[in-house]
C-alpha cells in the first residue's frame, strides 16, 4: 500500500490529490481540494507573475504539501500548466516553492498536460471510444483524440481567465464581448480540428468549467461529485446553461449554490468555449469526468513518472 499526491497549479486554481494504491488495484481517493488562487491574473497582458497572485498561491501549495505529508504521501508531484509557461518570471515561482516545500515544481508543456489530461480522463472509461477529451483551463484548453491512449492532441492558449481578460469588460457581458470570445473560441476549434480529425465518439469534458456546469445542469443544490462524474449533458441544456450565466451578473452567479468562490467572473468565457467546441465538432452531449489531470499526474507517477524531489543541497 502506497499513498501518492499530486499538486495541479493551474491558471485559476491550485488542487490537491492524494490516493492510495493497492498492488493490483485502481487507486483509491484519500482526499481532494480546491482553492482558487488565479496565478494567472494578467498573465496574458503583463506576460509575468503578479506579486498578490503569487503569494496566494505559494500559500496554497505550502498548506497542500503539509497536508499530503500529513496524510502519508509517499511521493508529491507539484506540476504548474499554463500561467507559469507564459511567464517571463516564472523561477520565482520555482524559488518559493522550494522555500514553501523543500521540493522542485515542474512546468508541463501544453503536449504532456494534454497526454495526462487523456490519461486522467479515460482511466475509469469502456466503450465509446475514440475519445475527444476537453480540458478547459484558465489560460490554456486541451485537445486531445485517442482509444487507451492518446493519438494526437492539442494544447491552444484559449481558457475562460484569458479570454475574460482579453475581451470581457461589462458585467454582464455585452453581445460583442461574447462575439469576441466565441471568435478566440472558434478559431480554437478550426485549428484543433485539422490535428485532431472528426473520428470521435464521445466527447470527455475535464476541469472546473464543465464540471460547474453540470452541477447547474443537474440542478444540484450543493457540489455532489459523484453525481457529476461521468453525467452526460445534451448540447441544448448546455446552450441553456451558458445562456443563463451569460445573462447573469457577477453577483447573480455567486449566488448559485455550486459556484466556487473565485470562478463566477470567468466562467462566462469558459461556458462560451465548451458551447462552440460542441457546436463545431458536431457533438449533441458531453460525457463529464471529475477525473482529470490530477488522476493522470498520479498514475503517471505509479507509472515511472516524475515526483517532485528536494532541491540538490
Amino acid at each position: 500500500m502506497t499513498r501518492l499526491a499530486a499538486i495541479d497549479v493551474g491558471t485559476n486554481s491550485v488542487r490537491l490529490y492524494v490516493a492510495e494504491h493497492h498492488a493490483g488495484a485502481h487507486l483509491e481517493p484519500v482526499e481532494r481540494d480546491l482553492v482558487i488562487t488565479r496565478l494567472g491574473q494578467d498573465v496574458d497582458r503583463t506576460g509575468v507573475l503578479g506579486d498578490e497572485p503569487l503569494r496566494r498561491t505559494l500559500d496554497a501549495i505550502g498548506r497542500y504539501h503539509a497536508r499530503a505529508r500529513d496524510l502519508g504521501a509517499a511521493s508529491i508531484r507539484i506540476a504548474a500548466t499554463s500561467a507559469v509557461r507564459d511567464a517571463a518570471n516564472r523561477e520565482a515561482f520555482f524559488d518559493g516553492v522550494r522555500a514553501a516545500t523543500g521540493l522542485d515544481a515542474e512546468v508541463l508543456s501544453g503536449n504532456a498536460e494534454a497526454r495526462l489530461s487523456f490519461l486522467g480522463a479515460t482511466s475509469e472509461l469502456s466503450g465509446g471510444a475514440p475519445y475527444l477529451v476537453l480540458d478547459i483551463g484558465g489560460g490554456s484548453t486541451e485537445f486531445v483524440v485517442g482509444d487507451r491512449a492518446p493519438t494526437a492532441w492539442i494544447s491552444i492558449d484559449v481558457g475562460s481567465v484569458r479570454l475574460t481578460e482579453r475581451h470581457v469588460r461589462s458585467d454582464p457581458p455585452t453581445p460583442d464581448e461574447i462575439a469576441a470570445v466565441e471568435a478566440d473560441a472558434d478559431s480554437a476549434v478550426a485549428r484543433a480540428r485539422e490535428v485532431v480529425g472528426e473520428s470521435a465518439r464521445t466527447l470527455v469534458g475535464l476541469a472546473g468549467t464543465i464540471t460547474t456546469m453540470a452541477a447547474l445542469a443537474l440542478e444540484l443544490k450543493t457540489y455532489d461529485r459523484n453525481a457529476i462524474h461521468h453525467a452526460r449533458i445534451g448540447l441544448e441544456r448546455v446552450r441553456a446553461i451558458d445562456r443563463m450565466l451569460t445573462e447573469a451578473t457577477v453577483a447573480e452567479r455567486k449566488t448559485m449554490p455550486v459556484m466556487p468562490p473565485g470562478r463566477e467572473d470567468v466562467i462566462v468565457a469558459g461556458s462560451t468555449i465548451l458551447r462552440r467546441v460542441m457546436e463545431g465538432f458536431g457533438f449533441g452531449e458531453v460525457l463529464v469526468s471529475e477525473a482529470d489531470i490530477l488522476d493522470g499526474l498520479v498514475l503517471d507517477l505509479l507509472d515511472g513518472g516524475t515526483a517532485s524531489a528536494s532541491p540538490a543541497g
